[in-house]
């Protein structure tokens, strides 16, 4: 983890802040656009956000709050009382969004997803790559960074208040796009689901807020066995594997709890996880959060 110290709290939209963190011990990890951190809050909750101010700045890290009407404390903490001045732990940055070479690229976003698709468009667009953002939101008003964007970009940036001018048509949008753009998409799961049957898949890179459906099969009691302490712990059918961890005194860092932050990695030494996830596990790895075993017992690095 990396101390920082809240340097500023600018509002930048309706319900929505922007945070400056600044490093307390010198440089802060460096990361590329698409990376997040998790933010330990003093309320004992830990939450993702995207970092949407400039990788060349090694002093702070930006992110952007959405005040969420169904907050589980995390962004009504940080909207109701946090204040400037105090101290804050940060993970390192991960990333699970990387941004890869393109001839061209459009950047979808929708409401407060614009802070993953920001440092991209600043960075192809400073390379000199085509590039062009549509940025989807209620209103103006309520679409953090919309006038830092209409200035910096101009044309290539095209603001969509849906209560006034209604969803874009991405399937029109898809068919009027070059071969070999690449496209990404961060947004709520009704944009994400357009995108996904407007766009080829092998051109779509798509980041979520919550995890898209999935069916598997009922769910089974397995061991995990922590080669490092040579403890075995007992997986129950209704417990997950990251719950049954923190019972046997192994707690992990957790974050979303839904597979799609990280923070709960874990390398598996022998036996066969079931990933499911929605950012894709690296080989040997899995989330302790969802996944479980295709085996009757799995090996871990722990």
């Amino acid at each position: 983890m990396q101390q920082t110290v809240v340097d500023r709290i600018d509002p930048i939209a309706e319900d929505t802040v922007a945070l400056l963190l600044r490093g307390t011990a010198g440089p802060l990890a460096p990361w590329e656009p698409g990376a997040h951190i998790d933010l330990a809050l003093p309320n004992w909750l830990t939450r993702q956000y995207s970092l949407c101010g400039d990788p060349a700045d090694r002093e702070s890290y930006r992110i952007a709050v959405r005040h969420e009407r169904l907050s589980r404390g995390g962004s009504e903490y940080l909207h109701r009382f946090l204040r400037r001045g105090r101290t804050l732990d940060v993970s390192l940055p991960r990333n699970h969004f990387p941004l890869v070479p393109a001839p061209a690229y459009l950047f979808l976003a929708g409401g407060i997803g614009i802070t993953a698709v920001l440092p991209m468009l600043r960075a192809v667009v400073g390379a000199g790559v085509p590039a062009s953002l549509v940025y989807v939101g209620r209103s103006a008003a309520t679409m953090p960074f919309a006038g830092e964007l209409r200035a910096a970009y101009g044309e290539r940036v095209r603001i969509v208040g849906t209560a006034e001018q209604g969803r874009p048509d991405l399937t029109a949008l898809a068919a009027g796009t070059a071969p070999g753009t690449l496209v990404y998409c961060c947004g709520p799961a009704s944009m994400l689901a357009a995108a996904e049957a407007a766009f080829p898949a092998g051109r779509l890179r798509v980041e979520r807020f919550h995890p898209a459906p999935k069916t598997f099969g009922p769910d089974t009691e397995f061991e995990a066995v922590c080669a490092r302490s040579a403890r075995t712990v007992r997986v129950p059918a209704d417990k997950t594997l990251l719950d049954a961890l923190a019972h046997a005194g192994h707690p992990l860092p957790s974050g979303c709890r839904e597979g799609v932050c990280g923070s709960c990695e874990l390398t598996v030494l022998d036996g066969r996880p079931e990933h499911r996830d929605d950012i894709g596990a690296p080989e040997g790895r899995m989330y302790a959060c969802v996944s479980r075993a295709l085996t009757p017992r799995l090996v871990l690095d722990l």
